[in-house]
């Protein structure tokens, strides 16, 4: 069984970076992955903390889109490595949703966005769904960590 998600009433909406699972990381608090993730395209200026500071998800998605300041350098190179850093310390901080992560035993986890070819499925399917493979790595790392402290 393939499990996907995109909307707020889905039922694994809390995979979503738009979902309201916040977390500490360098000191500063990340009120969603989205906020983290957008940031991190401008790490070290003031616009990373602007976007931090946003009201909403959403708000913190268009300031990150906004392609009137240049993003950082390396961008195309550590946005997945972003992505999976973000997306680990919400699951590792929310145990609620850690639960419900690792509850999906080996299945597939597809992010069903319609517009989104590179971090969904896409409109037609062929999307690299990048943030459905980070989910599953993400379960798998977490897996190993509670092995070891058993």
């Amino acid at each position: 069984m393939t499990i996907f998600f995109y909307g707020v009433n889905d039922p694994y909406y809390c995979f979503s970076n738009f979902s309201p699972y916040g977390f500490r990381l360098n000191d500063k608090w990340w009120p969603t992955n989205e906020h983290f993730f957008q940031a991190q395209k401008f790490a070290g200026t003031f616009y990373a903390e602007e976007i931090r500071l946003a009201k909403t998800p959403k708000q913190a998605a268009n300031m990150g889109r906004d392609r009137n300041l240049p993003l950082r350098p390396d961008w195309d190179i550590s946005r997945n490595e972003v992505m999976h850093l973000g997306v680990y310390q919400k699951f590792k901080h929310n145990s609620e949703i850690r639960e419900v992560l690792l509850s999906t035993g080996n299945q597939l986890i597809v992010e069903n966005a319609p517009s989104d070819y590179y971090w969904g499925c896409g409109a037609d399917g062929s999307g690299a769904n990048h943030l459905g493979r980070i989910l599953m790595e993400v379960r798998t790392q977490l897996r190993k960590e509670a092995l070891k402290k058993n």
